[in-house]
């Protein structure tokens, strides 16, 4: 029997891995202009990491985890998310330390034991970014402007953040005492999951989607958190919308988002597009700094799919830039020419040029014919006629112009035509 690849996972082939490091690279790009530094975690934490940070009524730690004893007798587990790893590894190497406000981002493969669908795999890759050491309003603001500028530099169209506050420590357990009064008479009707939210944390029933629960909620007239928060979040609230307001980030007040995870206070948020359920999602957790053994500290976050995102991107049409393309193929027309083929390669490539060649004998109409395939803005043609004038044929293939170029300035010639190219001086 043939081995495959395990259900819920997916091979990156050469054509479909660039638009992912191109996708990256916006990552990288757009936060480093907002002064955040990536950070990088072990792919497997010790499970008690995700029960006290995730949460242990939360579908992830219950249901979605991949946990299993190492040869130590030690429980561990592949991370199911980014958060608690990086906040965990804040407390360990003391980041706190320094007093300053901790920008951070990560880009890495997250796993999680779910049914496999379009945009979602068991094996999955998330970008996110966690900033502790501060509870300001316009650090939210600032957060959620860079959630949505990552998707609009990708190519998402129609996006829209869908906001919520759900509250603290002082206005939580006043919404718990009465989400709990009104559901208890009723409980046997809910799901066995709200059932045990209802016992540990009433608020994430908002998050069921079983309709017969959501019926429940509103016969009962369960209160939004957003309707009874307290005074302090009430202002938090209002600031960070207004800071939104002025960087013209649109959003709408969502008021039964609570997200999927118990640790969050304060902010939540989703990214939509019309036709598309959550594409990036976060919030901000305060206590869990705290929670997790470190000192009390503030802090908010977000997470995206690369797969989603991707996916997303090509329902609505898009693609991101084909950054697969060779700058030069050099096509080495006989025997003779080999040697100088090579050293042509060398000094291009030691120039930062993208280049290549056939290695497999091929005619030079079928070498030409691989260059095209490789979407090569130059080819540098190396034969017999070539070696005794001491001049490359160089033709660039968009506009079928042919050159002859002295070896000594071969380099030169190149760089100044991709960068006229990359200027917008010439078509390529």
């Amino acid at each position: 029997m043939d081995i495959q690849r395990p259900r819920g996972t997916a091979d990156l082939l050469p054509g479909t891995v660039e638009a992912w490091q191109r996708l990256e690279s916006i990552v990288r790009e757009t936060l480093a202009t907002a002064n955040y530094e990536e950070i990088r975690t072990p792919v497997f934490e010790h499970t008690e990491l995700f029960e006290r940070g995730v949460g242990d009524t939360t579908d992830i730690v219950s249901k979605e985890m991949y946990t299993f004893q190492d040869r130590g007798n030690r429980s561990v587990t592949l991370r199911p998310e980014g958060t608690a790893g990086v906040v965990r590894a804040f407390i360990e190497n003391k980041l706190y330390g320094t007093g300053a406000v901790s920008k951070l981002y990560y880009v890495g493969p997250m796993f999680r034991y779910e049914k496999p669908q379009k945009g979602r795999f068991r094996q999955f890759h998330q970008y996110g970014v966690e900033v502790l050491g501060s509870e300001a309003p316009s650090l939210d603001a600032e957060v959620i402007q860079l959630s949505m500028t990552i998707l609009q530099r990708i190519g998402l169209q129609n996006l829209t953040v869908e906001l919520n506050s759900v509250g603290c420590s002082v206005c939580r357990p006043r919404h718990r005492e009465d989400m709990v009064a009104r559901l208890l008479p009723r409980k046997e009707e809910l799901c066995s999951d709200c059932q045990e939210r209802l016992e540990k944390n009433p608020l994430r029933i908002f998050d069921c989607k079983h309709e017969h629960c959501q019926r429940v909620l509103r016969e009962v007239g369960a209160p939004y958190i957003a309707d009874v928060l307290c005074e302090d979040c009430q202002t938090h609230f209002a600031s960070v919308q207004m800071y939104l307001k002025a960087m013209d980030v649109p959003f709408v007040l969502q008021k039964n988002l609570v997200r999927g995870l118990d640790y969050y206070t304060r902010t939540a948020w989703e990214l939509t597009s019309p036709g598309f359920t959550t594409i990036a999602g976060g919030g901000r957790y305060n206590g869990l700094v705290e929670q997790i053994g470190g000192p009390p500290t503030p802090g908010i976050g977000f997470g995206g799919g690369i797969e989603r995102a991707l996916w997303v991107l090509a329902e609505q049409g898009g693609r991101l830039t084909d950054e697969g393309a060779l700058d030069v193929f050099v096509a080495v027309a006989d025997e003779a020419a080999e040697r100088t083929a090579m050293v042509v390669l060398n000094t291009l490539r030691g120039r930062g040029v993208k280049s290549d060649r056939d290695y497999q004998g091929r005619s030079l109409k079928s070498q030409f014919k691989l260059a095209d395939r490789t979407k090569a803005k130059l080819v540098v043609i190396l034969g017999e006629a070539e070696m005794a004038s001491g001049q490359a044929t160089v033709k660039q293939l968009e506009t079928g112009v042919q050159e002859n170029v002295p070896f000594a300035q071969l380099a030169d010639y190149v760089q100044t035509y991709l960068q006229e190219i990359h200027e917008g001086g010439k078509q390529a």
